[in-house]
């Protein structure tokens, strides 16, 4: 698959990708952090790009961003609808598309946005945003990358990363540079900074840990 080169712009985000569950987990503030998140990217006039599920912290994010103005675009492969979604709670999104299988929706989400936000989640989340990881590597993209740490969420990931840089096997550590932001409140402030060159090397306000 063909994969053009994007950088992200630096006068501005206009849309952000966030993978998250499509079920809401156990703790409270998962779901809460999605609403914080979503109405944060409303008010910064910023467009969400995500799976276009409408249950657990997926749902919450898409409502939190309706409900305050902004925009939800959906993008959900056909066989998917009935599983994340229903058809028509998927009628209530700004944008809806509707992909053939997962690398097309992948492939649009990529195209779409102008960073990427990695919520609490499952295995398809985290495959997602380690494939996003994969492509910075490979220099396919400059695009700012968040893991959203609520209540330590991304811990064990992060100190797997750790381990892997430090044995050798992230090559061009420098490429894949996830902030992980403790706070929900402080990942747009962040983003922004980061697409206006604010934050450069060693920006430890931003807690990039790798």
């Amino acid at each position: 698959m063909f994969f053009r080169l994007m950088n992200t712009p630096t006068t501005g985000i206009k849309s952000i990708c966030v993978y998250c569950g499509s079920q809401p987990g156990h703790d409270p503030a998962y779901r809460k952090a999605a609403q914080v998140l979503g109405r944060a990217m409303a008010e910064s006039g910023i467009d969400l790009i995500y799976g276009g599920g409408t249950k657990g912290i997926m749902g919450a994010v898409a409502d939190a961003i309706m409900s305050s103005g902004g925009k939800a675009i959906g993008i959900i492969p056909e066989f998917l609808m009935d599983k994340e979604a229903s058809r028509h709670s998927l009628g209530q999104l700004s944008e809806l598309h509707v992909t053939k299988d997962m690398h097309e929706r992948k492939h649009m989400m990529f195209e779409r946005s102008d960073a990427f936000v990695t919520l609490p989640g499952g295995i398809g989340t985290l495959e997602e945003i380690i494939e996003i990881m994969t492509w910075a590597q490979l220099g396919r993209h400059t695009k700012p990358m968040v893991f959203a740490n609520i209540n330590g969420f991304w811990d064990p990931l992060n100190l797997l990363l750790g381990h892997m840089a430090e044995e050798g096997f992230i090559h061009t550590a420098h490429l894949v540079r996830p902030m992980v932001i403790d706070a929900v409140e402080d990942i747009v402030p962040a983003i922004l900074a980061k697409a206006r060159g604010d934050a450069d090397d060693g920006e430890p306000e931003l807690i990039s840990r790798m």
